[in-house]
Order: C-alpha cells, then sequence, then structure tokens
C-alpha cells in the first residue's frame, strides 16, 4: 500500500486527492496546520485520513505533494528534512515558480528521499476544498521540473502515479519554466492590475468609468481578483526574471505611444494583424493556468418570460449555467444574454438545445 501525503488539501490539493483515493494500493493522507479544517477534508471525502502533525502524515510516506503557497515551500522543505523519512520518498509541490525552489531542495539533501518540482497548470476561479474536483487536471498540463541529480527512475515513478490525473506531462528545466510562466501568466497578472488600478484612480473623479467598465473591462481584467498573498509570493519568487519580461512590456507600450504620436496607421495595424496570428495560432479549449471560459452568445427578444424559458429548458436537460447576464435590452432591438459554462460540454449542450428554440446564437 502506497502512503500519498497532501500538505495542503485545497483547490489543488484536493483534486489531486480526489485523483489518488480509492484507487487500488493507494492511501491518502490529508495535512492541516488548521484544526477546523481536518473535518472540512473528511467531510467531503477527499481523503481517507487526516491530521494536523506534520510527523503523522511525512512518516512513512512513498509521495508528499506540498500544496502550500509558494511562499511556504521553503519552510515545509526544511521541516520534512529534519524527519527520518521513508527511503525512496518523493517530494513535489505545485507552485508556479520553479528555479528557487529546485535550487533550495538541493540544499536540502536526504538520503534517499528527492525532491521533483511540479505544476499543474490548471484552476478555477472558486478556491478551496470544496471546489476541488478529480477532473480539474484531465487534458491539462502538468509540469515537472526535476533536477540534474534525479534519477530516471524515480522521475518516471511520479509520471506513473500522475498518469492517474489525465493530465499531459511535461518535463521542463526549470528556469525556463518560470520564464516561460512568467510571460504567460505572471506578467498579464501584473498588467491587469496596473489596468484596474489605473482605471481605479479615474474613477475617484467620476464614477462613470466604473459604471461603463461592468461589461468588456471586467471581462478581459478577470484575473486582477486573484489573490494577492498568493501573488505576492509568487512575484517576489520570479523577481529576476519579471523585471526583464517588465522592460519587454514598457518597450511594447512605448511602440504603441510612437505610433500614435506619428499618425501611424499603418503600424497600428501591423501590430493588430501580427498580435492576431499569432493568437489564432493559439490551442483552443485546453485547460491553462489561467481557468477557460466558455461562453455564448444569444439573441433574445424583448419579451416577457424569455429568459425563464432559456434556462429551464437547459435546466431539464441538466447543463449547468456558470453565469448569465443580459448586456443589451434596447426598445426595437433583440437583447444579448451571455450564458457563461464552466464544462465545454455544458456549452456544446446549451447551443444544440437553444437552436431547437430557434435561438440565434454567436460563439
Amino acid at each position: 500500500m502506497k502512503k500519498i501525503a497532501i500538505f495542503g488539501v485545497g483547490l489543488i490539493g484536493g483534486s489531486l486527492a480526489l485523483c489518488f483515493k480509492g484507487k487500488p494500493g493507494l492511501r491518502v493522507i490529508g495535512y492541516s496546520n488548521n484544526p477546523n479544517s481536518i473535518p472540512k477534508y473528511l467531510k467531503h471525502g477527499v481523503v481517507d485520513e487526516a491530521t494536523t502533525s506534520i510527523e503523522e502524515a511525512a512518516i512513512d510516506a512513498d509521495f508528499i505533494f506540498l500544496c502550500v503557497p509558494v511562499g511556504m515551500l521553503e519552510f515545509y522543505l526544511q521541516r520534512l528534512q529534519e524527519l527520518k523519512l521513508k527511503n525512496g520518498c518523493i517530494i513535489t509541490d505545485v507552485g508556479s515558480t520553479k528555479n528557487s525552489i529546485v535550487q533550495f531542495s538541493e540544499t536540502l539533501q536526504q538520503e534517499g528521499v528527492y525532491f521533483i518540482g511540479g505544476h499543474p497548470m490548471a484552476g478555477k476561479e472558486k478556491s478551496g476544498v470544496e471546489a476541488a474536483t478529480s477532473h480539474l487536471f484531465e487534458n491539462a498540463f502538468y509540469v515537472l521540473t526535476p533536477s540534474k541529480q534525479t534519477p530516471d527512475d524515480v522521475y518516471e515513478e511520479l509520471v506513473r502515479l500522475l498518469h492517474l490525473t489525465k493530465a499531459q506531462i511535461v518535463r521542463i528545466e526549470p528556469h525556463l519554466h518560470d520564464e516561460i510562466v512568467g510571460a504567460i501568466s505572471h506578467l498579464p497578472h501584473i498588467i491587469a492590475v496596473a489596468l484596474v488600478n489605473q482605471i481605479a484612480k479615474y474613477n475617484d473623479s467620476n464614477n462613470l468609468y466604473q459604471l461603463l467598465a461592468a461589461g468588456g473591462f471586467r471581462d478581459i481584467t478577470r484575473i486582477a481578483s486573484s489573490e494577492p498573498v498568493i501573488w505576492r509570493d509568487i512575484l517576489l519568487h520570479n523577481k529576476t526574471i519579471l523585471l526583464e519580461l517588465l522592460k519587454d512590456w514598457n518597450a511594447e507600450v512605448s511602440t504603441f505611444i510612437q505610433l500614435i504620436e506619428e499618425d501611424n496607421g499603418e503600424g497600428i495595424e501591423q501590430e493588430f494583424f501580427r498580435a492576431g496570428a499569432f493568437r489564432n495560432m493559439l490551442p483552443e479549449r485546453r485547460k491553462g493556468i489561467m481557468e477557460s471560459q466558455y461562453e455564448i452568445y444569444v439573441d433574445v427578444p424583448d419579451e416577457p418570460g424569455i429568459i425563464g424559458r432559456i434556462t429551464t429548458k437547459l435546466g431539464d436537460h441538466r447543463v449547468n449555467l456558470s453565469n448569465i447576464q443580459v448586456i443589451e435590452n434596447r426598445m426595437d432591438d433583440p437583447g444579448v444574454l451571455r450564458l457563461s459554462f464552466r464544462e465545454e460540454e455544458d456549452m456544446e449542450k446549451a447551443v444544440e438545445l437553444l437552436q431547437e428554440m430557434d435561438c440565434l446564437i454567436h460563439i
């Protein structure tokens, strides 16, 4: 029987636990330093056992998953170093920065114990063990960043376990991981926060900014609502790379300043064409670091009960809506109903059902 210890059974840790729990030959132990969390873990059935004791969770564990904030990883690695862990124990984490923690792990070598950096590139807007699901990682990329000292057979053992998540395992050098994720995740979060804060300052003198930003602006800056403490730690642990990325971003902004100052319409068009061409090459409908939003827009006539009929139709067929919004509803024109779904299958089923109602749908 293999023992798997999950330190921090929230969205990611709980979802990992659900992927492993109940599988032949596996026993899942959940750890939290908060006694109030233990009954919650057991109530939701994500682990076989739960404890507030690091020793109880870690001793005799074959795998230890550190699903704690990036800023706490070094603390827990240091604590585990002080214990006599099982020979062959594999420790891994789920943080979105890898180089610093892999380097730190190399200073804490315990014979027969191995650390392999990990980063499941999937998430949800909701957090906590209540949001955990065994399907979270399905079809997502799960990055592993073993050090050069990691034996191949140890790496492959972790890969075999992670196949239970149904994720696509990708092996990347730690520094390269931080460069890529810094560019495609950390930098966009900074830009979104800076943009929202800029508009918030304008709104101090005119609240029309807040009123009119309720639609598209709110959508494109969704990630600005991310957890502040978590992102503080992430950005500081990827400091060197992010400073270079921000310099590059300033150069891109400077390009637009120059093009607009010079009334260079052709140059502006070229920037948009280039961006559109690259974006069109990006894979669609794949889970990533930032949760995908599956949305459709439905033209609806301005008549009583139409929204109720649509939602009833979807509900009768067990289609799960995550959000519904009337974007526009003028006197003589049809309103536009935006329907949001967490799963692609729900969106596709909704399209099929609404077409039966002769609704005009835009995706």
